[in-house]
């Protein structure tokens, strides 16, 4: 699998392969991956005082986690990880996957994006869901609209289409 550059990306865009809606500026797309920006939609984990099994029926859609929309801004305690999603829908072709990457500059204030599985299948059609945690010693301010993570896309060999659970 190849990893998709910057005037491949933008042939991939124009031709209908990759679209992302609202579609993202020409400086958002780097050297080989597109920036994507947080939405307002969160998933904070509640202090749950009993074990949630980890098996091939658990899901996120449980009483562990209570949705909130931001307004302004979101405080990211140390220690914290929340579930956000991108602003954007993300739809690729059926010869086409991704991966969903932090990027370096949040990195380096301790924000990890991605703990959550970041490949995102051929034929996706959807915001991608990714966490975000704060392994940093101070809180930490999220804001919608950061382009907070970049996609990386690649060429699959052969096509298919992701028909799971949450397609």
């Amino acid at each position: 699998m190849s990893v998709l550059t910057r005037k491949i990306i933008h042939q991939a865009m124009k031709n209908g392969r990759i679209t992302i809606t609202p579609s993202p500026s020409s400086k958002d797309i780097g050297p080989a991956s597109i920036d994507l920006t947080m939405g307002n939609e969160i998933w904070v984990f509640k202090r749950v005082f009993k074990a949630l099994p980890v098996n091939s029926e658990a899901s996120h859609e449980s009483e562990l986690l209570e949705k909130k929309t931001i307004t302004d801004s979101y405080l990211l305690l140390p220690g914290e990880t929340i579930i956000a999603q991108t602003k954007e829908r993300v739809k690729l072709a059926q010869n086409l996957c991704g991966w969903l990457e932090g990027r370096g500059r949040f990195a380096r204030l301790g924000l990890d994006i991605r703990i959550a599985a970041g490949f995102i299948q051929p034929g996706a059609d959807r915001p991608i869901f990714f966490t975000i945690s704060n392994h940093s010693p101070v809180a930490l301010e999220l804001y919608p609209g950061t382009k907070i993570c970049q996609l990386i896309v690649q060429q699959t060999v052969g096509e298919a289409r992701y028909e799971g659970r949450y397609r």
